[in-house]
């Protein structure tokens, strides 16, 4: 049997402002110890926060494609607390901090049930395909609008 539900990949979802990625953790995500490597952490990050831009509807690829432009990471500050291990269930929450010209700030939670295991801060800037910062699509910022911090809030 093809083409079941089954076969569609799993995607996150918001819950308000804030989106929720879940995952478990496999042998590959860890080390000797069966503990997740730590730069594992930045991959499942990376995941949920491409999950979050699909589900507002920005579609990178078609942007890239037609040679506009690429979100690189122009900065990442995390926190490690307290480490996962193989099979635990693992969820990424993600909450836009700041929405700029031609970047973004994310903040980015790893938790394991109400554990917060890793905390970090993700600025993703908008390059030109000559790795020049750029204005993101006019579109994309009406789309981040309804995730934004209200005023006055951080």
């Amino acid at each position: 049997m093809s083409g079941t539900s089954i076969d569609i990949p799993y995607r996150g979802a918001f819950d308000g402002r804030t989106h929720r990625f879940a995952l478990r953790v496999y042998f590959e995500d860890t080390d000797a110890a069966g503990i997740v490597y730590y730069a594992n952490y930045l991959r499942f990050m990376e995941r949920a926060r491409s999950d979050m831009l699909r589900a507002i509807g920005i579609d990178q690829r078609a942007v890239m494609d037609a040679g506009e432009g690429v979100y690189v990471v122009a900065e990442a500050s995390i926190k490690y607390r307290s480490p996962a291990r193989l099979d635990d269930d693992l969820v990424v929450v993600t909450t836009l901090e700041a929405l700029r010209a031609a970047s973004v700030t994310i903040h980015q939670r790893v938790m394991r049930g109400g554990e917060l295991l890793a905390d970090a801060t993700i600025v993703a800037a908008f390059l030109s395909p000559d790795g020049r910062p750029k204005r993101q699509p006019r579109a994309w910022l009406e789309l981040f609008k309804p995730l934004a911090p209200k005023e006055g809030k951080a």
